[in-house]
């Protein structure tokens, strides 16, 4: 075959597997079976590789791949995502077609779909090729997740139309998780000892978050489109008419969408759906009603965060009320341990409830809880509900008070609640229920940034018994590496180089990468310069850290009990013996305008990321603090500035922008 035979036979098979995809993942009516489509696709991989110069990012088989990222990007959106108004009221839904129906004088027809509870994205094509994908963010910047939003094979690489006025466009809509396979995640982490999601949606916003589109493929997301924000075109009015269209075109359009003329059908669909909704294979938890005329809508207008001619209605939270059997302790990644309520199986919302989380102590005290009490639980979107009330009436004396141990129900190491906190933690970095997350944060960039050490390849050490602390790390070899599936020999050996070029990591990173609770890099700066060595912080009193400016009790007690830990200490020795970093090598700092004084940030920045800023002011001889008093020299006003920046004007603190906040740092 000559080069340009192949690049033909590329180009159609790629075709050919687009509409293949379509078929399967979005209209659920494949055409061939899974053997035939693996052959073409097979075919098509071995096109690719002997002729990578034809290879291109619209490839079926460039969904996955690409290295893990190391941070995300963050974008501005062409056009603002803004947020819909929320109501519980039918009455407010009334006031809503009243307000529109002043404004618009033609008939007006609302356009009505189910609410997914997911995850807000847009995507961009060119072309008819998909190429940037981002998340909501605060509605003009978001993360750019396109690596990510690959992975979801109903997300077209490139559109089945030739129509012109379609091949450059922007869309909106929810990435979710499938109820099925939310049930499967959860079931892993369960037999893994992660902490579970509490629901649908906080799984697939974590699982966009992660920085390996190998992982995230691994978790089954998928999207509905539901809006296009501009008209393609002036020939197009309805947008209605146009989600047909991209249906056409590829995209999995959500289901469910009426037509309707008349306020009063609105509330109709509204009844449809307050019990089917249960039954689909994804979380609803409302409708969302919109003007669906593109020329109306820009007479309508909008407010600074939201549409005026959309609202959503959400449905109220269902209660149910059942017998609390026992309170059971789950211990999350972080060491927080949680009180989960063992209860009465009972029916709510369409599924079977036998268990509630109780949030802390202070909450079982507070609403004075008891095993065997009589409880109203509640379920608003929650997959694990919560108890809302104890029915005190049902009361018969036979109830027992809970009180909570002195040890972890897992390691049986003392645990410990610190100052105006309402958590109890373990502390014990070797706690079984906790390593995942621990060895995960120990590799992340800030700490001993172990490249290749991603959250796949964490959960298949652990559960094979090869990791169960961070100095086992260091006992890897790239033989008993490349035996692990999907590693192989190269992939094996540059993960041991990684590991070996992380001894070289100063005493800042590796003490944040021990994960103490509260610790932050910040603070590991501070303790650093302070103590110099590690022996220095171990011994030191509460007393001691708390004269540290940054340190106060919280955080001074939080240190202390972490170093009562034996097998704290035992894991340090150890990773001392492999030759990391424990004491602090000098380093000389270049006399800058920042030089001695202290900086706080507050919003997002456009040139850098708040933690590379840090560095920046270290480096010139300031000091970055993550909160801000009246010691604080600048306050560095970033994009949508947070509580920092009101503390900050009613202290008198300086304020700059980042513009001169980069001229500052230039070296004279």
């Amino acid at each position: 075959m000559t080069s340009r035979q192949a690049k033909k036979r590329i180009e159609r098979l790629r075709r050919e597997l687009d509409y293949h995809d379509y078929r399967y993942y979005v209209l659920n009516q494949p055409e061939i079976s899974d053997i035939e489509y693996d052959r073409l696709y097979k075919e098509l991989e071995e096109l690719e590789r002997a002729h990578p110069e034809y290879v291109t990012p619209d490839s079926p088989t460039q969904r996955v791949g690409g290295e893990p990222l190391r941070e995300f990007k963050t974008v501005e959106h062409r056009i603002k995502m803004l947020s819909l108004d929320n109501t519980y009221s039918e009455q407010e839904v009334r006031d809503f077609d009243k307000r529109i129906r002043k404004i618009v004088e033609t008939p007006v027809k609302y356009e009505t779909t189910l609410k997914i509870d997911g995850v807000a994205v847009t995507l961009n094509y060119q072309h008819g090729n998909f190429v940037r994908g981002a998340t909501r963010g605060d509605g003009v910047y978001g993360d750019e997740i396109t690596q990510n939003l690959r992975t979801i094979r109903s997300v077209p690489l490139h559109l089945l139309t030739e129509a012109a006025d379609l091949q450059d466009i922007e869309v909106r809509g929810e990435v979710y998780l499938p109820k099925a396979s939310f049930k499967a995640l959860n079931r892993e982490r369960e037999k893994s000892g992660e902490p579970l999601f509490a629901n649908p949606r906080n799984a697939a916003a974590g699982t966009l978050k992660l920085q390996d589109p190998r992982a995230v493929a691994d978790r089954g997301l998928d999207i509905f489109i539901h809006t296009v924000p501009v008209s393609p075109g002036a020939n197009y009015r309805s947008h209605y008419a146009v989600l047909r269209l991209l249906h056409e075109a590829g995209f999995k359009v959500i289901p469910h969408v009426e037509l309707c003329r008349s306020i009063d059908e609105v509330f109709d669909y509204i009844a449809y759906w307050r019990d089917r909704r249960d039954k689909l294979d994804y979380e609803v938890d409302g409708l969302v009603i919109k003007v669906d005329d593109f020329h109306a809508r820009e007479t309508i207008g909008f407010t600074a965060k939201s549409p005026k001619w959309a609202i959503a209605f959400k449905y109220p939270a269902r209660q149910a009320i059942t017998e609390l059997t026992d309170i059971q302790l789950q211990v999350g990644r972080t060491g927080r341990i949680t009180p989960v309520a063992l209860l009465d199986p009972v029916s709510l919302s369409g599924s079977t409830i036998s268990r509630a989380t109780l949030h802390n102590e202070d909450e079982i005290k507070r609403r004075e809880i008891k095993i065997g009490d009589h409880v109203v639980i509640e379920k608003g979107g929650e997959v694990i509900p919560k108890v809302v009330e104890v029915v005190k009436e049902k009361r018969t004396g036979r109830e027992k008070t809970f009180r909570f141990p002195s040890r972890c129900p897992v390691c049986n190491q003392k645990i410990y609640r610190l100052p105006d906190e309402a958590d109890w933690r373990c502390v014990n970095s070797s706690c079984p229920a906790q390593i995942k997350g621990k060895i995960l944060h120990f590799a992340s960039r800030q700490a001993m940034d172990i490249e290749g050490l991603g959250y796949v390849l964490v959960n298949k050490l652990v559960d094979v018994g090869l990791v169960s602390g961070f100095d086992d790390i260091y006992r890897l070899d790239a033989a008993t590496v490349a035996d692990i599936e999907r590693m192989g020999k190269t992939s094996a050996q540059n993960l041991i180089a990684g590991i070996d070029q992380s001894k070289k990591r100063p005493f800042t990173s590796v003490l944040y990468a021990l994960g103490i609770p509260n610790i932050g890099i910040n603070a590991s700066h501070l303790l650093v310069e302070k103590f110099t060595n590690i022996n220095s912080i171990v011994k030191a009193s509460v007393e001691e850290l708390i004269q540290i400016d940054g340190i106060g009790e919280i955080l001074a007690t939080s240190i202390k009990n972490y170093f009562s830990i034996k097998k704290n200490v035992d894991t340090i020795n150890n990773l001392k013996k492999f030759g990391l970093n424990f004491s602090l090598k000098p380093v000389r700092t270049t006399e800058s305008l920042l030089t001695g004084k202290t900086f706080v940030f507050s919003g997002e920045l456009k040139s850098m990321t708040r933690d590379e800023a840090q560095e920046v002011v270290r480096k010139l001889g300031g000091h970055p603090s993550s909160s801000v008093s009246k010691k604080t020299d600048y306050l560095v006003k970033g994009i949508e500035p947070g509580s920092k920046y009101d503390k900050a004007l009613r202290l008198g603190v300086k304020i700059i922008d980042e513009q001169k906040f980069l001229r500052m740092t230039e070296i004279k």
